[in-house]
């Protein structure tokens, strides 16, 4: 027997089709980051933390808005700004709502400008940055816009947290400060310069340099002037190969004093470290996992590691992008009406992971969190880096740092 379907039914039905399909497109987020080159590992292990939290926290709680799942995709930059900017534009071009970033504060005041200035020209398709590693201050101060959210300390909080442990150190009398030749290595030297001035004002800075970003081969020339220089701490930003090859040859070089760092942990670091790194290298971040918040947490860490055996949940505050993110399209009822979805992160109070609260501030979309202080170490480690047997364990905290700090931040909402 024919059943026959009246013309109006079909569109209803096809309308019908339509409306369920739209509803289950992904929401994709790009993560624009360098997948080749000399900081390949470092943006390799942050792709591998976002897909996990997207799909271990959302994608497997039935995903945002009743069905729509999280999908990250990664998009190449080279560590260039210049590239970024053209992945920026592929990655609009494929209708991507919103971008994740976080290695160089170069690369992150690139993108910031030029999506502010895409989301003036094109209110139909604006793009929300999320920034979850770039700590240059002028991000969320005199270059802050409404479309920037950073989910890391920035780096003076992060430089208030770690010279108060320095200023407690009656030991240290002369400082050497030296960090990467772009922004951020900037303005971790002068963050380093003002809170030790007005902490210590008897400490001697007897060093403050920068060299090229992840152009240095050999630091043997940089090592032997800080140990000649009778330092009793260095001060550093560099992350990545920098990072490494800095603190091995100043090690190695001979020098015996603290060596206190914003980046000197996973990505292949702390096993080139090992033993020699114990009782020398210090971090300042958050998210602590040595000791863990909780045995949530901890099932989080066992299971990447089951799935990525060779990697690292080195960054916690990527499971804070990708829950508050998740709660941000839920509460504006809309993941494509970005404004909505910004509106609802602007204030927003979130339990973190790994305990304590984050509250991105609204005057400046700045999270304020803890920040803690770790010690590089093979003792009293629960989840190591880099199979190594060595991790990062917390010595000191600052709860909610810098909650009541200013900012020149002058926001214009749309």
């Amino acid at each position: 027997m024919r059943t026959i379907v009246k013309r109006g039914a079909v569109a209803a039905l096809s309308l019908a089709v339509m409306a369920s399909a739209a509803f289950a497109e992904n929401v994709k987020i790009a993560f624009i980051d360098p997948l080749s080159g000399p900081f390949a590992s470092t943006g390799t292990n942050g792709l591998h933390q976002y897909e996990f939290a997207a799909e271990a926290l959302v994608n497997a709680n039935g995903g945002v808005l009743g069905g729509q799942k999280f999908e990250i995709v990664g998009f190449d930059n080279k560590i260039s700004p210049k590239e970024s900017l053209i992945q920026l534009q592929v990655a609009i071009d494929q209708g991507i709502r919103y971008v994740v970033q976080g290695n160089s504060s170069g690369v992150a005041n690139a993108l910031t400008e030029a999506i502010d200035k895409h989301n003036r020209r094109n209110p139909d398709s604006r793009v929300l940055f999320l920034n979850y590693s770039a700590v240059d201050p002028a991000l969320t101060n005199e270059k802050c816009n409404f479309w920037h959210f950073r989910f890391d300390a920035n780096a003076d909080i992060k430089m208030d947290a770690l010279t108060d442990v320095m200023a407690a150190d009656s030991s240290i009398k002369k400082v050497y400060i030296i960090g990467q030749d772009y922004s951020f290595g900037k303005a971790v030297a002068a963050a380093a310069v003002n809170f030790l001035g007005a902490k210590r004002p008897d400490v001697e800075i007897v060093g403050n340099e920068l060299h090229p970003i992840g152009k240095v081969k050999d630091f043997t020339p940089y090592a032997r002037k800080i140990v000649a220089s009778g330092a009793d701490a260095v001060i550093t930003g560099n992350w990545g190969s920098d990072m490494l090859n800095l603190g091995k040859s100043v090690i190695d070089n001979g020098f015996k004093g603290p060596i206190y760092t914003y980046y000197a942990a996973a990505d292949g670091i702390t096993a080139a470290f090992g033993e020699t790194g114990k009782g020398s290298l210090r971090l300042v971040s958050e998210g602590p996992l040595n000791p863990i918040a909780s045995e949530r947490a901890a099932d989080y860490v066992k299971a990447f590691k089951a799935k990525y055996p060779d990697g690292n949940v080195s960054q916690a505050r990527i499971t804070n992008v990708i829950e508050m993110l998740a709660r941000a399209i839920n509460d504006a009822g809309s993941a494509t009406d970005v404004v909505a979805v910004g509106k609802a992160l602007e204030g927003m109070e979130h339990d973190s992971l790994w305990g304590g609260k984050i509250m991105m501030r609204p005057q400046d979309h700045q999270a304020i969190q803890d920040v803690h202080i770790f010690a590089h170490t093979n003792e009293g480690v629960q989840f190591d880096y880099d199979n190594s047997g060595y991790g990062m364990v917390v010595e000191s905290s600052v709860a909610m740092a810098s909650a009541d700090a200013p900012t020149t931040c002058k926001m214009q909402r749309p």
